[in-house]
């Protein structure tokens, strides 16, 4: 009788059984998954950084101050979709897509700080609320995360890249783009090279320039223009000085430094009377917002007019300081320069209008709005008031924290999307009334066409037919050759704050250029 021996175990049996255990492992990964969930970036987004980044219609883990925002936002985008793909009366209704490409965490050194998140979002809300309240295409306001430092960019423009190519529901633009950074920089040529037109709603660097991006706001150039006539109407004693952030990374910064030297040099001599500071933004080495250089040699020179050429995160610090050298026996008043979308709050809290008084000074505010278009008393006119409508019902809904509306960016970001969202309406019209196409059928705009629109010259001598009406004024845009995309005629309002009863020669309201002609805006 023969025995059998056990057979040993050869490559294709352990293959077997390492096959089997990696088998196992997967779907024990595949059902913890989905028993916790999509996670907290939940299902289009990945986390990068420790933040959530990508494109998504939905919610997703960002700054707790700013998730019921989110949510209204991924609300709207649901009833959109559903009026295309399940309308519960009446015929479908097509939409198309705008993508706000921004921050939406921040910490101490991040371009945007949490409030300017909540604010800039709130005005994108209130934009996309109105626009799906009149007739034509519908609009998802997609939101497009990358990263508390704008540094994790590529894979958001990768992901709008392939939005552009669906026809069902097109991407035709990116609004959001917040802050002038070599990250911005970057972005921006590479949605260029998609042709996807992109609006930047408080880019002010005056270099940040390429044919598909447009700038609703003022450029530093025409904020300092604005800021000439000021002074040209209250020049004081001309005793100048320069204080600017020397961080190579901040090219808002730079630039602002660069365009005050060119418009003011000569008169206020800031070469010869200046000192600089490390910014609280960004990655730089050393202490932030050590100002005391910069106060003691304004104090001893009895200067006269500051310019300040750094972000209004790092303005506190400096009133901070220029309060604890008090008058310095001035016999005039210190007017601190700036130059900005607004006025951020934190430059009108109690402390620093305390210190602003204990110093003898006042800010001096180019800015591309002012608080008085929606002061109590006022009555605001054309777009703005609808924008106050939907914003004041918005602010009823959410906690948008203190004086929303002063530093500008909810302004601001509802125009940007506004310009968008127009320009698909006029092409929406154009196409479907051409009486060539298939009756009945429905064409969308692609991004090409938004472009085109777009770069249609909106002034004509006199006239401004096809202006943006927006809350932060009218205004238009050129062609695609004409003043780098740069939006003409847009009001730049000087605010000062303390507000003066009296004393001051109120300078005509500066209108962005057209071209070389500084006086040539419709009236």
């Amino acid at each position: 009788m023969f025995r059998r021996h056990p057979r040993e175990w050869g490559p294709v049996e352990w293959l077997a059984v390492l096959g089997l255990v990696a088998l196992t492992a997967a779907v024990i990964a595949l059902v913890v998954g989905l028993l916790r969930g999509p996670g907290p970036c939940g299902d289009d987004l990945e986390e990068i950084g420790g933040d959530c980044v990508g494109v998504t219609e939905g919610v997703f883990e960002a700054d707790p101050e700013i998730a019921s925002l989110i949510g209204a936002v991924a609300d709207e985008n649901a009833r959109v979709r559903k009026g295309w793909e399940d309308p519960p009366s009446g015929p479908r209704i097509p939409y198309v897509r705008i993508a706000l490409m921004m921050p939406f965490t921040a910490d101490e050194h991040s371009a945007m700080t949490t409030d300017m998140i909540r604010r800039g979002l709130a005005g994108a809300l209130t934009a996309q609320r109105q626009a799906n309240s009149f007739g034509g295409p519908r609009y998802q306001l997609l939101l497009a995360p990358d990263g508390r430092n704008l540094d994790a960019w590529e894979p958001v423009v990768d992901r709008l890249a392939e939005l552009a190519k669906d026809t069902a529901a097109p991407l035709v633009g990116v609004t959001g783009i917040p802050s002038s950074t070599p990250e911005t920089r970057d972005t921006i040529r590479a949605l260029s090279r998609l042709k996807i037109p992109t609006v930047g709603p408080v880019i002010t660097s005056a270099d940040m320039n390429s044919t598909y991006f447009f700038k609703t706001s003022p450029n530093n150039d025409q904020f300092a223009r604005a800021l000439k006539l000021y002074l040209d109407r209250n020049p004081a004693d001309r005793k100048g000085f320069l204080v600017w952030d020397n961080r190579d990374e901040d090219v808002y910064s730079k630039n602002l430094r660069a365009v005050y030297e060119r418009h003011f040099n000569d008169t206020y001599d800031l070469s010869n009377h200046s000192s600089n500071f490390i910014g609280s933004s960004g990655t730089a080495q050393g202490i932030p917002q050590r100002f005391t250089d910069a106060a003691q040699k304004i104090c001893n020179e009895k200067s006269d007019t500051v310019f300040f050429a750094g972000r209004d995160q790092d303005l506190p610090a400096f009133v901070a300081r220029l309060a604890q050298e008090g008058t310095c026996g001035r016999t005039s008043e210190l007017r601190i320069l700036k130059v900005g979308i607004g006025l951020e709050p934190t430059l009108t809290t109690d402390a620093s209008t305390r210190w602003l008084e204990e110093a003898r000074a006042t800010i001096v505010d180019a800015s591309a709005v002012d608080p008085q278009w929606w002061a109590e008393g006022a009555e605001p006119k054309k777009a703005l008031g609808r924008f106050l409508d939907g914003f004041n019902t918005l602010a009823e809904e959410h906690e948008l924290g203190v004086k929303p509306l002063d530093d500008g960016y909810a302004v601001m970001y509802h125009d940007a999307f506004t310009l968008l969202a127009d320009a698909v309406d006029r092409t929406f019209t154009e196409i479907d009334e051409d009486d060539t196409r298939t009756p009945g059928a429905t064409y969308l705009p692609s991004k090409d066409d938004v472009f085109h629109t777009l770069v249609i010259p909106s002034i004509s001598g006199s006239t401004c037919n096809s202006c943006l009406v927006g809350a932060a004024g009218t205004y238009g845009f050129e062609g695609p050759d004409a003043n780098d995309q740069w939006a003409a005629c847009k009001p730049v309002p000087v605010v000062e704050h303390p507000r003066r009863a009296g004393g001051r020669d109120a300078a005509p309201v500066y209108r962005t250029y057209r071209g070389a002609e500084a006086d040539a805006c419709p009236s």
